[in-house]
């Protein structure tokens, strides 16, 4: 199900620099080093996720809370390990429609 949380955090990823078809990746490397050091700050993660090969994309603030967020209410409290379907499906690139 996608939330108000994950569409805007599709729309920050994307402002970013994020392809929409890169995004199911770009969460499922987040995930893998939020694994790793559970309680980072942005700055670790965006230096984590340069290190996974992610060297064109730095996120802020408020889009690392937003990932976070998002990933609780699906039910990684404790950021267990996923396999790859499981990203593809609860992480669709949907773009929402800007008003206009």
């Amino acid at each position: 199900m996608v939330t108000k949380v994950d569409s805007k955090l599709t729309l920050r990823l994307i402002d970013s620099g994020v392809e929409a078809s890169m995004i199911p990746g770009f969460i499922r490397s987040l995930v893998n080093a939020c694994l790793i050091t559970p309680d980072m700050s942005h700055y670790q993660a965006n230096k984590r996720l340069k290190y996974l090969g992610w060297n064109d994309i730095e996120i802020d603030y408020h889009t690392f809370q937003l990932a976070i967020n998002s990933l609780e209410t699906k039910g990684l409290s404790q950021l267990e390990y996923k396999p790859a379907p499981w990203y593809l499906n609860s992480f669709k690139a949907k773009v929402p429609a800007l008003p206009l």
